[in-house]
């Protein structure tokens, strides 16, 4: 049965798509079978791993409004293992649909759970608010991983994402836990980003991931060429990074895995 991870945070440009789907991709070549769910509207998700989205394309808003099987939503990527579900600009009517629907919190877990033995990991991108398709996916998830940037406004509004988890912990999924909060675009030459991430250690400790990603260009440019850092250069400095992230993702999660030492320097 797989573990599905929920990467949350209502700030934007946390680098939280970044994560995920560098994450995801990082445990595929590590010989793990991975599903990302692009649950933003956006679509950077799907962008990111190089999926098309046109009309054509069933997404995710097609197994929720019923009119596709959670099945025929999952596209292959140019990765092996590593599967998702697309999203468009459609899924932000699924925010208001899923209002009128009977258990509209659990709709997502009810269709993620059809699949979730066939994959290793789950990993679900997150819109940048707390609507129901945030509450969908925590719902659905046994953790949530949280990304942070490092400056000054970080810990901005995350007393309202953990007062979040919190009600859903209480009242929709007990099971849910924190998988870890992951610094993101990372500048050690600043003693104020220095100082930051240490008010975040305080405040959560050791769920702070100790692998934190710098801030790069090339993981800035991976996304406009449709692909993870891994494939478009993975001995960058991001791409060292994620994939040190990836080791002490599966080191926690105490799941062995394939060592991939050419990726690093």
């Amino acid at each position: 049965m797989g573990k599905i991870v929920s990467f949350a945070n209502q700030k934007g440009g946390v680098g939280k798509t970044t994560t995920c789907i560098n994450l995801a991709a990082y445990l595929a070549v590590m010989e793990k079978k991975v599903l990302v769910i692009d649950m933003d509207p956006q679509g950077n998700a799907t962008s990111g791993l190089g999926v098309e989205k046109s009309q054509e394309t069933t997404t995710l808003y097609d197994a929720i409004d019923g009119s596709a099987t959670i099945t025929e939503v999952i596209k292959k990527t140019a990765i092996k293992n590593l599967d998702m579900i697309p999203a468009t600009v459609d899924l932000a009517g699924a925010e208001i649909e899923l209002v009128h629907m009977n258990n509209r919190e659990k709709i997502v877990k009810n269709l993620l759970y059809q699949v979730k033995d066939k994959y290793d990991y789950l990993l679900i991108d997150c819109p940048p608010s707390l609507g129901l398709l945030t509450v969908n996916a925590l719902t659905a998830s046994d953790s949530v991983a949280i990304p942070i940037q490092c400056e000054f406004f970080a810990l901005e509004g995350l007393s309202q994402l953990m007062n979040t988890i919190k009600l859903v912990k209480k009242h929709l999924n007990p099971e849910i836990d924190i998988e870890g909060v992951i610094l993101t675009m990372k500048d050690n030459r600043s003693n104020l980003i220095m100082q930051v991430s240490q008010e975040i250690q305080r405040f959560f400790g050791p769920k702070v991931y100790k692998t934190a990603i710098p801030r790069s260009i090339r993981l800035a440019e991976a996304p406009s060429h449709g692909q993870p850092i891994i494939m478009y250069e993975a001995k960058s400095k991001g791409g060292v990074a994620y994939y040190e992230l990836a080791e002490e993702f599966l080191k926690r999660n105490k799941d062995s895995y394939k060592k991939i030492t050419k990726f690093i320097k």
